[in-house]
């Protein structure tokens, strides 16, 4: 009998020791229950204590959950119809806050994800123009929504990492249409453009042509002046060189010098004189 007490007592201590042990693992938070209402929650992995048979424990993951939200219809500022579809990355940030609003239940918490997102998406698009969207097609899209859609998921003590977009397209039946006009307006943009630097560009040669006419007839003013300033000068020469008649014959004297210096250039040698010549005069002595 004193052996079987022992074996009881060492069953039961080992169940008062299995019931009063709990463990909490990575990325997961343990929440401790009495008599259903939560008294504590644990977020530090190891080994924990509880009291034995009145408290409980559940488990509420802290890790990082993909969920696909369904496609939706949203409408553009600018009133054109567009399909969105993408997922978002959330987890659980306030265990307590999670518990009283969603009593830890993964599917009415994804039921609000979807809410929120969906939300926000819309209000995000409606403000934008088309266009406008698909040019912000990307991360700037991305946080946009992300921020909307956390501003009214975080009183359940969920945060959204993101809202990834993964398709933003046109509805079928008028895609074609769509690209069609971007495409043609693009091009009047292109038009614009290349009306504008072609515009700008003969400015800028009327402005050229301009400045070369101003800059040619100056230049022919000056050689102009310097022109007549030179016959001005020629003609002073000439009157100094026979204002008396000894200059006039010295002057007359050296002008035929200089003719016959050029006339006997080259291996001829042999002049031709009238004698009648100023310059057989010279060579006769007379």
């Amino acid at each position: 009998m004193k052996h079987l007490w022992k074996v009881i007592a060492v069953i039961a201590a080992a169940v008062l020791l299995g019931s009063s042990l709990f463990s909490v693992n990575m990325n997961e938070y343990a929440v401790v229950r009495q008599l259903g209402r939560v008294v504590k929650v644990e977020n530090t992995p190891g080994l924990k204590f509880k009291m034995p048979f009145v408290q409980t424990v559940e488990t509420i993951s802290a890790r990082t959950i993909l969920y696909d939200i369904p496609e939706s219809d949203v409408i553009t500022r600018d009133k054109k119809s567009m399909i969105a579809d993408n997922f978002v990355l959330w987890r659980v940030t306030d265990p307590m806050a999670y518990i009283r609003t969603l009593n830890a239940s993964m599917p009415r918490a994804e039921e609000r994800i979807e809410a929120a997102v969906y939300n926000a998406l819309k209000n995000t698009i409606s403000s934008m123009n088309q266009d406008d969207i698909i040019a912000s097609t990307g991360e700037k899209l991305t946080g946009m929504i992300t921020r909307e859609a956390n501003s009214d998921i975080g009183q359940y003590g969920i945060e959204i990492i993101t809202s990834q977009i993964k398709i933003l397209g046109l509805p079928s039946d008028n895609e074609s249409a769509v690209y069609e006009r971007m495409i043609s307006e693009r091009n009047n943009i292109a038009a614009g453009y290349t009306a504008g630097g072609a515009s700008e560009a003969q400015k800028i040669r009327n402005k050229t042509d301009r400045e070369v006419t101003v800059l040619i007839a100056e230049a022919q003013k000056k050689a102009a002046i310097l022109r007549a300033e030179g016959e001005e000068q020629y003609m002073q020469v000439l009157q100094e060189a026979y204002n008396t008649p000894e200059k006039a014959e010295f002057y007359e004297y050296a002008r035929s010098l200089d003719a016959m210096k050029q006339s006997l250039q080259g291996d001829n040698k042999t002049i031709i004189l009238n004698q009648d010549s100023e310059l057989a005069h010279i060579l006769q002595g007379n």
